[in-house]
This record gives structure tokens, C-alpha cells and sequence, in this order.
């Protein structure tokens, strides 16, 4: 399922992969965020971090009546403060989103799925 955007030359479909990319951009450029999880780790056996294009399966776009709500799951760094770093991921997922797709998110949810300590 795409967003329609109306405008007075015609209507912009942007699908929901291209949005799954742009979250997964933002949220993986963060500090203290590894990487992004997969939203199925015991389905997709993967306990990886996933690469730029897998990000898909790490975000879950659902369609609003005015705007959408993302589910993203990451992957945070031993040692930093979780809340912190959540807040962080929020706002960096909806900036992106407005100036980037001009969509509206109504909600960013950061579901932490583990924790991972980085070797100097």
C-alpha cells in the first residue's frame, strides 16, 4: 500500500519501501542506534543487523487517514541510554519524513530488539 499525495498536477504515489528506507536512513544515522533488526527475527532467522537493503523488513509502515505510524526496530549500542536514544531515533524518523517525502508521521514507535557491544 502506497501514500497518495494529491497535488494540482497529479498525484504522487510513494510506496511503502521507499518510506522503510528513508526511516531506516535516519534511524541507523543516530548515536547509539548498531543497525536495524528485522521485525521477524524467529521467522526470518535472522539475528543480523540488516544492510541498507533489507531495511524493509525492519519498519512497519501503517496508513493513517492523516499521515502514518512507524513501528522500527533497532538494534541499540552497549552502554548508551536507551530512552535517549529512542527519543533521538523519533525525531530524526519524523524530520526526515516531512522534508524528505513531505509526509506526516503520527507516530514513531522504537521497539529495541537487542543490544550489541561494539569492539574497538
Amino acid at each position: 500500500m502506497a501514500v497518495k499525495i494529491k497535488t494540482q498536477y497529479g498525484t504522487i504515489d510513494i510506496t511503502n519501501e521507499v518510506i522503510a528506507t528513508v526511516v531506516g536512513g535516519a534511524a541507523t544515522d543516530n548515536y547509539g542506534v548498531v543497525g536495524m533488526a528485522s521485525k521477524n527475527q524467529i521467522r526470518d532467522n535472522v539475528n543480523d543487523i540488516l544492510r541498507r537493503e533489507n531495511y524493509a523488513r525492519g519498519v512497519v509502515v501503517r496508513q493513517e487517514e492523516n499521515g502514518v505510524a512507524i513501528d522500527v526496530y533497532v538494534i541499540a549500542s552497549y552502554g548508551t541510554k536507551i530512552s535517549e536514544v529512542s527519543r533521538s531515533v523519533q525525531s530524526k524518523v519524523k524530520y526526515n519524513l516531512e522534508t524528505m517525502l513531505g509526509v506526516t508521521a503520527n507516530s514513531v514507535n522504537v521497539i529495541v530488539q537487542g543490544v550489541r557491544v561494539l569492539a574497538d
